[in-house]
């Protein structure tokens, strides 16, 4: 029993000691910030208070010497609410904007291991003693006001749809842009810190450090990607030439996705987790549907073909899209197995190009880009052909097939597509080009020993020669 008593004497001088009563908040100096051997005396004693109040309770329930244990254990734990918040502003600079900006994610989650072993033993003193609410409402406070304007300072903010909607592409491009810088920065340094600093303070608490985490970044999460959604509801994105910029989004939530199943993998946490996933799919179904309006475009252009049997304004549109198209591989093949139309085969008008002889389609076993892509291209060449019937002249329509349909091979063998659509598909089409080569040369050759062979040249004046050979 002296034992005890000296016990709890010592833990009320110190206590008392350290006591801020109202009279001193403005002059509140840190301990853990300017003399850490009494700091950590103050812990002791108050860890040792605590020992006392578990014995009194066992004994008495309403004993004098219990209630002045529990007022003296609320000025303890004033005082180390004080301490926590200190230490807490203190290491701001710890995880400040600018520090950001490294890509470094081996580097330590806070730059001063002293602050978080210092956070770490207020914290746990603070949850021993049946203050963890306390600990975990100051922590909060300043921890969230840090991501909070860290997301700021990356340009991240909460915008409504109807926001969205009335930008201009020009301002939503920027945005976008804005988002791609951001959302990898917030994903792999802010959150990442935050969990780390988070798991390392509430260790003796693993249910704390969760719930913590999940308060101090679930709001800033759900604001990244709730942009990323909402992008797919605005009509200005929603045209083929856009497309890119989707993917683009798209490729990063997937190169980020390990990072954030495993940063919000517990379930206070988990509707961030969510919303990532939703907001892919939504990009998703938003690009397939982008896909089918680029076919539909295709098919619905009326322009003639160039007089002179060149390449056409199409062609080349259609193949520098495809080509940039193909970069976005893994984007574009996960896509398309999930949103794969049905009626993506249907034939279009019947030519030289829609019969499986012509080689237009990629094989039925090949993935579903290829199938997709060399579809695409087969629609384009239809369209293509389906405009020779404007030429009065038989040859020049066959140089005008051979002139577009080698570009179209150049293109597919020069970049990603002829990868993914193969050298098979190549190789049919190369042929193909040799032969309206070669249908051109008979032809025109045709014409021309035709004109000459009409009547005599001996009897023909050269005028009239010279005429039959334009």
């Amino acid at each position: 029993m002296a034992e005890e008593c000296i016990s709890y004497n010592y833990a009320e001088y110190i206590i008392r000691k350290w006591e801020v009563g109202a009279a001193k908040l403005n002059t509140f100096s840190s301990l853990f910030l300017s003399d850490r051997n009494e700091a950590y005396k103050l812990l002791e004693a108050t860890i040792g208070l605590q020992h006392a109040m578990n014995h009194h309770v066992k004994l008495s329930t309403t004993s004098r010497k219990l209630v002045r244990a529990h007022d003296l254990m609320q000025i303890a734990m004033h005082r180390l609410r004080l301490e926590f918040y200190a230490i807490l502003s203190a290491t701001r600079c710890n995880l400040d904007s600018e520090s950001l900006n490294s890509q470094n994610r081996e580097t330590t989650a806070a730059e001063s291991e002293r602050a978080v072993e210092d956070l770490k033993s207020v914290a746990e003193c603070m949850i021993a003693c049946g203050y963890a609410k306390e600990c975990v409402s100051t922590y909060q406070i300043v921890r969230k006001s840090i991501v909070d304007e860290t997301m700021c300072y990356l340009g991240i903010e909460r915008l409504r749809n109807s926001e969205l909607r009335k930008m201009e592409w020009r301002n939503l491009e920027t945005r976008i842009n804005t988002w791609l810088r951001a959302v990898k920065i917030a994903v792999q340094n802010l959150f990442y810190r935050e969990k780390v600093i988070c798991d390392a303070v509430f260790c003796s608490s693993e249910k704390v450090a969760e719930a913590c985490f999940a308060a101090i970044s679930r709001d800033a999460a759900a604001d990244l990607f709730s942009f990323a959604e909402s992008l797919c509801k605005c009509k200005k994105v929603l045209s083929p030439e856009k497309i890119f910029r989707l993917l683009d989004i798209y490729e990063m939530i997937s190169d980020l996705w390990p990072d954030i199943e495993l940063l919000f993998s517990n379930k206070l946490s988990s509707e961030v987790r969510s919303q990532a996933a939703v907001a892919q799919l939504k990009l998703g179904e938003t690009v397939s549907a982008m896909l089918g309006q680029f076919e539909e475009a295709i098919r619905k252009e009326t322009s003639p073909p160039p007089i002179g049997g060149g390449i056409h304004p199409l062609t080349r549109y259609v193949m520098n899209f495809l080509v940039v198209l193909g970069d976005y591989d893994a984007a574009l093949s996960s896509i398309l197995e999930d949103w794969s139309p049905a009626n993506v085969r249907s034939p279009p008008t019947k030519n030289r190009f829609s019969s499986p002889a012509s080689g237009g389609e990629a094989d039925a076993s090949a993935p579903e880009i290829s199938r997709r892509l060399s579809w695409l291209i087969v629609i384009l060449l239809c369209k293509i052909d389906g405009k020779t019937a404007t030429y009065d002249d038989v040859a020049l329509s066959y140089l005008y097939l051979a002139n577009n349909l080698n570009y179209v091979v150049s293109k597919v063998r020069s970049s990603n597509l002829g990868i993914l659509i193969g050298e098979e598909w190549i190789g049919k089409h190369e042929l193909n080009v040799k032969a309206y080569l070669t249908k051109y040369e008979k032809i025109g050759w045709s014409d021309v020993i035709s004109a000459s062979t009409e009547t005599p040249a001996a009897a023909t004046p050269p005028a009239k020669v010279a005429e039959s050979l334009e």
